[in-house]
């Protein structure tokens, strides 16, 4: 199977991590451990992104030198993958991994040798939260339409990039199906854009203004490299692009899928100027950018800027990752911001979790234990009853998989998550149109029958359990242990605890 290589977009770490950076990762773990499961070669990298001016900000308020301060902040960002299951095989840090400085080095001599960089000066509206200057006719009322702060107008002589050079090569990259971006309304509005015409952008800031952090430009030390740039390019640096390594020939330059995972306020810089940088260093572009849209609460976009955030650790300790990673896959729809709230947090676990399969799981256990002993006679005939059978439940698990591969191509966690839980109801259903509770009971009843039934949900249940994993691989593996993989069952014990 070919290559799948995903990445999250890397975060600026000038605050805490909150609930809109759990959501990207998961959602790219997600699709990550779903790959791995199908048996495809996988490698999942996030990091985080040092170099912004914001960090510089930041580290200034506190008195801290500016790389004792990212150090300290990029560590909060990188134990989410405990605190979240997340299943990172690389992680890069931009100001000190060896990897990046050369490879961000060689990038920018491969589009200087194109003959894409010149020299300008430069005046406009510059949003430090974007880190991007803005078109007065961008901004909201006259403030930056993601922070709703008012840009600080800057002049400048920067080195510049021919930008406008590749608008026709990426736009055929995207209408031609090479680059794909999802979902299609995303992909339209970059074509908007695209459209409208490009211009050529400043991809250097001077060095005094950025307190000397960064990446000097090569042969110019009086800059430095534009933290996007810079930030972009980690995706291949990572693999080692500048010395053409065999991590970088089989993820990147091979015929694998390349797949970024993005909010949608950073949408320009990857499906349009990382694919013009990619194209001057005359290097592959990314197969897919799935664009996620917003968490907000109380109607307003989570921002670390404005301070309206909520820390996903905090959750995690009062709710279960379980909980969390399930509200960001069965809630978050694949277009549309999304208003969070902890009721509806402890609403989908109780419902979907605690009162779906969990519930499913132990009733069907339990009943095992005290009638069969623990035992099961697996096949795979109909199980047929008076005024019920197996047949929906048997033909659901049967095309489980192929729904949750198709609703995962695009990123479409809540339809996923949605084929899981009918999965469920229809099993439930069976349970309750056989009653075997009462069944058991009756001396003239089927006992071998209802031994066959309660069996086929436990091999439905096993099927769920499997499929449930890249969303809650915690709980997946406690109902692995539950529901085991032979012909007995553990003993019942709740795997989702309901949530008060």
């Amino acid at each position: 199977m070919n290559p799948y290589y995903i990445t999250t977009a890397i975060p600026y770490v000038n605050a805490a991590p909150h609930l809109g950076h759990a959501l990207e990762s998961v959602q790219a773990d997600v699709l990550a451990r779903h790959r791995r499961l199908r048996g495809q070669p996988v490698r999942f990298l996030s990091g985080t992104d040092d170099h912004a001016l914001k960090n510089v900000l930041a580290a200034r308020t506190t008195g801290e030198p500016v790389a004792d301060f990212v150090n300290s902040a990029a560590d909060r960002f990188q134990a989410l993958q405990g605190i979240l299951e997340l299943s990172y095989d690389d992680y890069i840090r931009t100001s000190s991994d060896p990897r990046h400085r050369p490879g961000v080095e060689y990038l920018w001599q491969r589009c200087a040798e194109a003959g894409d960089f010149y020299q300008d000066t430069y005046t406009g509206l510059y949003c430090v939260g974007c880190e991007q200057f803005y078109e007065p006719d961008a901004l909201i009322d006259g403030v930056c339409p993601e922070h709703g702060t008012e840009p600080e107008r800057v002049t400048e002589t920067n080195w510049f990039f021919r930008l406008s050079r590749y608008r026709d090569h990426i736009k055929d990259a995207i209408t031609a199906g090479a680059v794909t971006i999802n979902p299609p309304q995303k992909r339209n509005e970059v074509l908007a854009l695209l459209d409208k015409g490009l211009q050529d952008f400043s991809v250097s800031r001077p060095a005094a203004r950025a307190g000397g952090w960064g990446i000097p430009v090569p042969g110019d030390p009086s800059q430095v490299i534009y933290v996007w740039w810079d930030a972009l390019t980690n995706y291949i640096t990572a693999l080692g692009v500048d010395r053409r390594s065999e991590d970088y020939e089989f993820w990147w330059d091979g015929d694998g899928e390349r797949v970024h995972v993005i909010g949608k306020g950073i949408t320009r810089f990857h499906a349009v100027y990382w694919i013009g940088l990619l194209l001057s260093a005359g290097e592959p572009l990314p197969t897919t950018i799935h664009v996620h849209d917003y968490v907000n609460v109380g109607g307003a976009k989570l921002s670390k800027s404005t301070g309206n955030i909520i820390d996903p650790v905090d959750l995690v300790k009062a709710y279960g990752v379980d909980a969390l990673r399930w509200w960001i896959t069965r809630e978050v729809p694949l277009l549309g911001d999304t208003e969070f709230t902890t009721a509806r947090l402890i609403q989908a676990y109780n419902t979907d979790l605690a009162g779906g399969i969990g519930n499913l799981a132990n009733r069907t256990v339990a009943l095992l234990h005290k009638h069969y002993d623990g035992r099961l006679l697996l096949d795979e005939e109909p199980v047929i009853g008076p005024g019920w059978d197996s047949a929906d439940l048997d033909t659901a698990r049967a095309a489980l998989r192929s729904k949750i591969d198709a609703a995962l191509r695009t990123a479409d966690f809540r339809s996923a998550t949605a084929h899981l839980i009918a999965t469920v109801n229809l099993a439930n259903q069976l349970l309750n149109a056989a009653a075997p509770w009462k069944a058991l009971k009756d001396p003239d009843g089927d006992a071998h029958r209802i031994h066959r039934l309660l069996s086929r949900v436990v091999q439905a249940c096993r099927t769920i359990r499997s499929e449930l994993a890249p969303f809650c691989p915690g709980g997946a593996a406690r109902l692995a242990s539950q529901l085991g993989d032979g012909d007995r069952v553990a003993a019942p014990d709740p795997v989702f605890v309901r949530l008060a």
